[in-house]
């Protein structure tokens, strides 16, 4: 596109000499001109032609000078708006006030066209670097716009109402949380009924983080319900959808799982890890101890994988708390961890709470112990507590 020079000065002549000596410039489109006697007239060609970049103007004029119009211009706030001022050689008073003003450059009358074209040069290759600078900026705002809306899109795929619709939901207490490390995050929660008296639930970790993360947390949590709701034994649903996510994965991403199916009558978890971190049982003596769970892989790595399945029965008071490693692996301003005894420790320290209550105590304690260290990995918690 041509760069737009608006040519301001009360003495035609200028006008000229101007298209004269840029005529080949001109011709080629590389410039465009336009042309005003005083800063009113100025002003009104700017509205006309909002996208002129360079004002060649004098200082000294009729109606409105050249001073007068350059503060017009600075109160526009466009940074790739530049203004050279013309004035005589004598009048330097008034040309360091202009450059003191925030003029981009100045010549002095008579013009040396030469060092003029020099001067266009270097404002035209100062415009083109703002121009892009605000490209970029705008970009961003796009982008995190974007990023804004697949964040509530997001949360709002994820249950943020923990109240069963089921016959037998008075006899279970569920409660959970996700903190995203970034805009969006890779780890995920769900959980579902499956039939009258029996929940489905997982707690899930992505590898990597940020937008790809946050579509594969998408793709797996569909496709773990998906399954799930099909009321096959927890190995063979997790296996299922490793499966799928091995023929259809980007290269190098996989997910932890643990997935487990609830009997809200008996007690009763099946369940199944997939590399995820071991749960915490919760007993109502005030006691926390680590479930011990079968070694399997990660979903998304090797297709045709087995996978060893556990069972636990939750007793009266009892309560399943799954976390994310952003839990343990929380860091401090010192680089240190928080680790599984300080999340045992706050387990065992709220002896008979709600499931809500437990993981309002490790999310109190793990932001005390960062100590506004920024958070490095997403926070997710779930708790399943039988009444």
């Amino acid at each position: 596109m041509a760069v737009k020079i608006l040519s301001v000065d009360d003495e035609t002549d200028l006008e000229v000499l101007l298209t004269q000596y840029f005529r080949r410039k001109i011709r080629k489109g590389e410039y465009e001109f336009f042309f005003a006697h005083n800063g009113l007239e100025a002003l009104q060609v700017l509205l006309k032609h909002p996208d002129i970049a360079i004002i060649l103007s004098d200082i000294n004029m009729p109606e409105m000078d050249g001073l007068t119009l350059l503060t017009k211009i600075n109160e526009m706030r466009n940074p790739s708006l530049k203004c050279i001022m013309v004035s005589a050689y004598g009048d330097m008073e008034n040309i360091r006030h202009a450059m003191n003003n925030g003029a981009f450059d100045f010549a002095t009358k008579p013009i040396d066209l030469d060092d003029l074209q020099l001067t266009i040069d270097k404002a035209v290759e100062q415009i083109e670097y703002i121009r892009g600078a605000q490209a970029e900026h705008n970009q961003l705002l796009d982008i995190q716009s974007d990023l804004s809306v697949a964040r509530e899109i997001q949360h709002a795929i994820l249950p943020r109402t923990f109240r069963l619709k089921m016959d037998d939901a008075d006899k279970v207490d569920i409660c959970a949380s996700m903190l995203a490390a970034k805009d969006v995050g890779g780890d995920f929660y769900d959980f579902f009924p499956i039939d009258d008296h029996r929940i489905g639930f997982t707690i899930a970790d992505v590898s990597g983080k940020g937008v790809p993360a946050a579509i594969f947390m998408a793709v797996s949590r569909t496709l773990i319900k998906a399954t799930g709701l099909r009321d096959l034994p927890s190995a063979e649903c997790v296996s299922t959808v490793n499966d799928i996510l091995c023929g259809e994965s980007v290269e190098s991403m996989f997910v932890t799982v643990f997935y487990g199916i609830y009997d809200l009558q008996t007690g009763m978890i099946d369940y199944t890890n997939g590399g995820h971190n071991p749960p915490f049982v919760l007993h109502p003596d005030g006691t926390a101890e680590e479930l011990k769970t079968e070694s399997n892989l990660v979903l998304g790595a090797v297709a045709g994988m087995p996978f060893k399945s556990g069972s636990l029965l939750l007793n009266p008071g009892d309560a399943l708390y799954l976390y994310t490693d952003g839990v343990t692996e929380a860091e401090n301003m010192e680089h240190s961890l928080f680790g599984e005894s300080r999340l045992k420790d706050t387990l065992e320290s709220v002896r008979g709470a709600e499931s809500s209550q437990m993981i309002e105590a490790v999310s109190a304690k793990v932001k005390e112990f960062v100590d506004g260290a920024p958070q490095s990995d997403d926070i997710t918690q779930l708790v399943i507590r039988r009444k």
